[in-house]
């Protein structure tokens, strides 16, 4: 029996194949956004004066239905940067989180902090897709990717100027740790189940190599988390549903990031 994971990538299969139909890859080469230079979410994180909050635009999940499809996406991350996120993660799934590519694009224009695709990314295609609506960074997520997809498509991204956040689970994945991944990010969210481990961080932090960049994924509600992350080498956050579910996420993370100080 297929868990959440493996049919939301059947799924994602079928709708790249589709793309790739409907918009052949030279004409994605030639957009606006393809060559412009991006903002480095590495420098953002290794700031002294840094949130480190990746607050994310969610409209829905598998887990949760619909957290808050009423709110206009612009108005949501544009709020992020003036609360002081360090990013923004922008999910773009239409079938399981109710995003687009164009949520994504309709905000590079008016953003100046780095911009996440985050996605289920599986195929090359779809990495020039990120660069062509403006992404800094993709999502690579080692559940789905074998070492050696890891590895490609890590390379693939940075060639465009892009950064990678390999998002990991357990340690059993550790062998997806290449050099071209900067940002490791634990989810504490299980995509097989959606059950939350909010101490799945906390366990996995000292086995990561210290050169990398940490970030805790998922289920992250309270400032005393974060804090407690970066006593354990977290230097990123990112949280979505949190902010989301209010009608003001802007004004939900400014609170959050005055309670962290």
């Amino acid at each position: 029996m297929m868990n959440i994971l493996d049919t939301i990538i059947v799924q994602k299969r079928t709708e790249v194949e589709e793309r790739k139909r409907q918009i052949p890859l030279e004409k994605i080469t030639d957009s606006l956004f393809y060559n412009r230079r991006c903002f480095s979410i590495s420098n953002a994180l290794s700031q002294n004066t840094a949130s480190g909050i990746i607050a994310e635009h969610k409209r829905m999940s598998p887990s949760k239905g619909v957290i808050n499809d009423q709110l206009n996406v612009l108005e949501v991350v544009k709020g992020y940067q003036e609360a002081g996120a360090s990013a923004i993660s922008i999910l773009t799934d239409q079938s399981f989180f109710g995003g687009s590519d164009q949520d994504l694009l309709s905000c590079r224009d008016t953003i100046s902090i780095p911009l996440l695709r985050k996605d289920f990314i599986i195929d090359e295609y779809q990495v020039h897709e990120a660069k062509s609506i403006g992404a800094d960074l993709i999502l690579l997520i080692a559940a789905c990717l074998s070492p050696l997809e890891v590895r490609y498509l890590s390379q693939l991204a940075i060639s465009l100027g892009m950064e990678v956040l390999l998002e990991l689970h357990d340690k059993e994945e550790f062998d997806h740790l290449c050099d071209e991944v900067h940002l490791v990010g634990i989810n504490n969210r299980s995509l097989k189940t959606f059950d939350v481990d909010i101490e799945r961080s906390l366990r996995m932090a000292e086995q990561l190599p210290r050169e990398k960049i940490k970030v805790a994924e998922s289920g992250i509600d309270d400032p005393s988390q974060v804090k407690l992350f970066k006593e354990n080498g977290y230097k990123g956050f990112l949280i979505g549903e949190n902010f989301m579910k209010t009608s003001n996420p802007g004004d939900a993370l400014k609170l959050f990031i005055n309670d962290i100080k």
